[in-house]
């Protein structure tokens, strides 16, 4: 078992999975906070995807005492000034769900014209050491444009909505391997990958 341990910052086990696939070819051994009785929730107060990424890392890591990433990831359409931003999760209300969040976006566009409902996904990574020192950050995004209709079973989110132009389908549409590829989190996750090998062969993580 490798002795490099890193947490993944999330109780969201689809997004769980699509960075453990993506973090597997490191070797580290990856654990979840559901893997801890005493992980903490934290508040997500800042007002970018950065500030609420590196929030999650560094106050999980003080908690846990181990080494941990942060992400934060939401969709912003631009005909609505780029809301949902950093409220994607939470935009129809406290207790949102994926598809009620989906039918309040789709309520503001309205008959917004194809042309101009472009959107585009932003993910930000942050890795905290045991002290709370962010030790490496990422941010990349993946855009695309808002359909009239939900489309597609894969995916979480607004996966369903978001069509990517070049295949004419949605991410619900695509499936977990294209998406790998193509995402946002997939993109931020491969500029990350670097610096985690970097933290683990010097003696950090």
């Amino acid at each position: 078992m490798s002795k490099h341990v890193l947490v993944l910052g999330t109780h969201n086990q689809k997004k769980r999975r699509e960075l453990e696939q993506l973090l597997a070819p490191l070797g580290l051994q990856l654990k979840t906070l559901a893997d801890f009785d005493r992980a903490i929730e934290v508040e997500e107060t800042g007002t970018t995807f950065a500030e609420n990424a590196a929030l999650k890392a560094s106050e999980q890591a003080r908690n846990l005492g181990l080494w941990v990433m942060g992400e934060d990831s939401g969709i912003s359409v631009v005909a609505l000034n780029n809301q949902p931003g950093v409220y994607s999760a939470r935009y129809s209300d406290p207790g949102a769900t994926d598809d009620r969040n989906n039918e309040k976006v789709l309520a503001e566009l309205a008959d917004t014209p194809l042309e101009k409902r472009t959107a585009f996904y932003t993910c930000h990574m942050a890795v905290s050491d045991p002290n709370g020192e962010i030790r490496a950050t990422a941010e990349d995004y993946c855009y695309g444009r808002m359909r009239f209709e939900p489309s597609g079973e894969n995916g979480f989110g607004y996966d369903p909505l978001f069509e990517i132009p070049e295949y004419h389908k949605t991410f619900g549409e695509l499936g977990p391997s294209i998406k790998r590829v193509l995402s946002h989190r997939s993109r931020a996750m491969r500029r990350i990958r670097a610096k985690i090998e970097d933290l683990m062969d010097n003696g950090g993580l």
